[in-house]
């Protein structure tokens, strides 16, 4: 359907130009756009690569593990009862991690992970667990204390001061996490 919606888009503008007689500039648009689009990805590309990176050097070094624990507090009051044996907890903290530096890409396999060993442990398999709607609103609000993402798109896009938008990030995500958490906690307890 989105593939209809944009071609769709495209052929409108073309013959519109057309009509108009701004072919050229619509021609030289899209090709200027690409390349854009292009240096973009390549930027992004680095970016991701150095911090996946860096997330599978700290799994494989026992990193993890250490920050699994130091947050030990906090998952057992967001995921009570979840065991640690199974592995769930690590992969949550991994995805966890990510969102907190902004990598929401890398974020997205790590996610998947924690998803399938919460999966493993749910007695009714056609239905989300408490743990995973929790860890469903955890990863979607997520708390960003490095936006790197968003830092990297602003220094390419040319921005004198990239960093300028961390307290208002911080403030943002902390208070769509709370409330993502306020609401879930809400939810469960209604329910159950």
């Amino acid at each position: 359907m989105m593939n209809a919606i944009w071609f769709f888009l495209v052929l409108f503008s073309y013959i519109f130009s057309f009509f108009a007689g701004t072919t050229e500039a619509v021609t030289a648009a899209v090709f200027s756009g690409a390349q854009k689009a292009v240096e973009l990805t390549v930027s992004l590309l680095g970016m991701m690569c150095f911090w996946t990176g860096l997330l599978s050097v700290a799994e494989s070094s026992g990193i993890t593990k250490k920050l699994e624990h130091l947050l030990y507090p906090l998952m057992r009051f967001l995921f009570p009862g979840l065991s640690v044996k199974d592995g769930a907890g690590s992969a949550i903290v991994m995805s966890i991690t990510a969102n907190l530096l902004g990598l929401s890409n890398a974020a997205t396999p790590l996610g998947l992970a924690a998803m399938e060993k919460l999966q493993k442990n749910n007695l009714t398999p056609d239905t989300a667990t408490d743990h995973m709607c929790m860890f469903v609103v955890i990863n979607t609000a997520s708390i960003t204390l490095l936006p790197t993402t968003l830092l990297t798109l602003r220094s390419t896009a040319g921005s004198v001061a990239p960093f300028e938008i961390m307290i208002p990030v911080w403030i943002c995500s902390f208070l769509s996490v709370a409330s993502g958490i306020l609401a879930a906690k809400g939810f469960s307890r209604r329910w159950k």
